[in-house]
């Protein structure tokens, strides 16, 4: 099936096999609207605390903001799903390391699981740029 993207659409691929396999992009940018994939870390990661997740994750929600000509600074929200709440004061620091004064607005929710069962965090982002 061939599909034709609307003008000013840009999909981002980070490259796993899985963005093929369940049809979807790491990122997609349209105009100056931004949304990022949420995100988990990879087996590499599997005996990793929270904290140490997380800070993989922001490096490769980063890495899609970098992809489509923005950053950090651009992010206005992000969610992070949990599978302990009690691992929000390690995210929350991560998060902080990465956004400090840009102080997106964020949410915190505990899940009963994510996509595999070693993943302690998901991060889903959006951010919006200047057109």
């Amino acid at each position: 099936m061939t599909v034709t993207l609307p003008k000013g659409r840009k999909n981002i691929s980070s490259g796993i096999p899985y963005e093929n396999v369940h049809g979807y992009s790491r990122a997609v940018r349209v105009g100056s609207d931004i949304h990022v994939s949420g995100t988990c870390v990879t087996k590499d990661y599997e005996n990793c605390d929270a904290y140490e997740q997380a800070k993989v994750v922001l490096g490769i929600v980063e890495k899609a903001l970098k992809d489509a000509d923005a950053g950090f600074e651009h992010v206005v929200r992000t969610i992070c799903y949990l599978r302990d709440i009690d691992d929000k004061e390690l995210v929350a620091r991560a998060h902080f390391e990465a956004f400090g004064e840009i102080k997106p607005a964020t949410t915190i929710i505990q899940v009963a699981s994510l996509f595999r069962p070693w993943q302690r965090i998901e991060i889903e982002t959006y951010a919006k740029v200047s057109e």
